[in-house]
């Protein structure tokens, strides 16, 4: 595997671990929605692993199926230029429902391309 390819993973990784620091160990919805701090911290991780996937995707020697690439980095681009149409319960959806399965699945991506080499 690209060097920069394995460090994308390992962003996507470590954003998704981070995002799970910043909430309080009672996962909250009103609790996270009064917390701005919180609120920008974690949509900006999720910028990070969008950008992280689009370059994935975008570079030469990658072929690697991610689920959800497009709606990952759609959700990437909207967070950056139309901020404003990003709700609190898309994010707080995203945060419950999705990363969790994401983080799995990047660590299968690697785990599959490291056994491969050996």
């Amino acid at each position: 595997m690209d060097y920069r390819i394995n460090a994308w993973f390992e962003d996507i990784i470590k954003s998704v671990d981070e995002i799970f620091d910043f909430l309080p160990d009672k996962k909250d919805f009103f609790e996270y929605q009064k917390d701005l701090k919180t609120k920008k911290a974690v949509e900006r991780n999720i910028e990070i692993i969008g950008e992280a996937i689009n370059r994935i995707t975008k570079h030469k020697d990658s072929n690697y199926e991610i689920n959800n690439a497009q709606k990952i980095i759609g959700t990437r681009n909207r967070i950056a230029h139309e901020y404003d149409s990003i709700s609190d319960e898309i994010i707080w959806t995203i945060i419950i429902r999705e990363l969790p399965k994401l983080k799995k699945e990047i660590i299968q991506i690697m785990k599959n391309t490291n056994h491969n080499k050996s």
